[in-house]
């Protein structure tokens, strides 16, 4: 079958994974490494889709599952599909909802590692995985299947599956889709792990079935990339395996465009993990680790060879006045703000610091102003943004392994 997407290698480093490359999509191309910003509900919060074109993102990545509750799929499918509905004119990509259904169905919204139950294994006297946050009702049951759940909006029943989700996501119109997975976390059993690889294997047969279907359906509009999702947990044999088994995937002569790395990490252990992933993968075919920002983590997860990444924190950090600077992350509300009259960072080229001090927006934050997540959001996605297309460079350059000290000793005040 046609197909309009393509991703092209460029230059390797010498002493690592890290690589540059072109992904190719209907709506422009994305050089790589990237960082993606994330427009949740169709919107980078506080930001105009146009400011975070200006602060360079090369596309944004919005969440299916939150917008097959509101508004709809299916309206954002009539008014043009999500670039369109949005007012964004670059590439998209949206996830497949089962981050969503599965964290905020256990209550545990964000946290998935060893903050879950206090410490304690996901399971109840019942030997099931299925432990909830204290005090909270579970929202999504799994089967086999798929997964019921309620609206965290308003409590209403609903079931995905993966036949449901990429409904949902043909629907949203983004340029690079992710299969249906099923989310587990660093608490649960080795024995849980591999029940929910086995049916993360399965549902992404069935999503590349139903990929195909729709694709042969939709044929007016422009073709979608569907990428696997591999997960595993911390387990190496459960990782390879998964990377080995979608990354050989064939259905009716359909395979997967490209490959997200999902489920909970623990920090000490990305690169290793990422790495034991890349291995498996096919080379020709782009890698995106969901859910990173930080700045330590980049370099680790591109040496390591991943290429795209998505993450909330740098919009919900600034929100609550915490921003990224060359020497590290500081707080503007801080009593030292009060009577900077520079720039966050006078390094930084973003519109906030060429045009504000860190003092204005130290007031911001004090006066309660909405104008202060509006410029610290604009600062702190141009400095994850910025960073990116500098390692990007420096593969190109060969002074990756000098970016990488140079970045993480200032940034921490030591190397990493």
């Amino acid at each position: 079958m046609p197909r309009t997407t393509s991703f092209s290698l460029g230059t390797r480093a010498a002493d690592s994974r890290a690589r540059t490359g072109v992904i190719s999509t209907p709506h422009g191309d994305i050089a790589t490494p990237a960082f993606i910003p994330v427009g949740t509900k169709a919107t980078v919060k506080a930001v105009l889709p146009e400011s975070v074109a200006q602060l360079g993102a090369q596309a944004v990545l919005a969440n299916a599952y939150h917008l097959y509750l509101q508004p709809g799929h299916n309206l954002i499918d009539e008014s043009g599909g999500l670039g369109r509905f949005m007012n964004w004119p670059g590439p998209t990509y949206t996830d497949s909802g089962g981050f969503q259904v599965m964290s905020l169905g256990a209550g545990f919204k964000k946290v998935l590692s060893e903050s879950f139950s206090g410490n304690q294994r996901a399971t109840t006297p019942s030997g099931r995985d299925d432990d909830v946050e204290a005090g909270k009702d579970r929202l999504a049951h799994v089967d086999d299947d798929g997964v019921d759940f309620r609206s965290f909006i308003d409590g209403s029943q609903h079931r995905f599956t993966p036949e449901v989700s990429m409904q949902i996501q043909h629907g949203l119109g983004a340029d690079i889709m992710f299969a249906f997975d099923e989310l587990t976390t660093l608490m649960n059993s080795r024995r849980y792990q591999e029940e929910a690889l086995e049916r993360t294997r399965l549902w992404a047969q069935r999503c590349l079935a139903e990929h195909a279907r729709l694709t042969e359906e939709r044929q007016h509009k422009p073709y979608q990339q569907l990428w696997g999702v591999i997960q595993g947990a911390q387990y190496e044999d459960l990782r390879r395996k998964a990377a080995r088994d979608l990354g050989s995937m064939e259905v009716d002569g359909w395979s997967f465009d490209g490959f997200g790395i999902g489920g909970a990490l623990e920090k000490e252990n990305l690169g290793t993990i990422v790495g034991w992933v890349t291995d498996e993968l096919p080379d020709e075919r782009p890698r995106h680790l969901l859910g990173i920002s930080e700045v330590d983590d980049l370099f680790v997860a591109i040496a390591a060879g991943a290429d795209t990444f998505d993450c909330v924190s740098p919009s919900r950090v600034a929100r609550n006045s915490a921003v990224y600077t060359r020497t590290g992350r500081v707080n503007l509300t801080g009593a030292k703000y009060r009577r900077q009259f520079s720039p966050i960072d006078d390094t930084c080229d973003c519109y906030t610091c060429q045009n504000y001090t860190a003092a204005y927006v130290h007031h911001l934050f004090r006066a309660k102003e909405m104008l202060s997540s509006t410029l610290c959001t604009i600062h702190n996605e141009r400095f994850v943004v910025r960073l990116v297309d500098e390692i990007r460079e420096s593969i190109t350059n060969g002074t990756f392994a000098e970016l990488r000290e140079e970045r993480t000793g200032q940034y921490y005040g030591e190397v990493r």
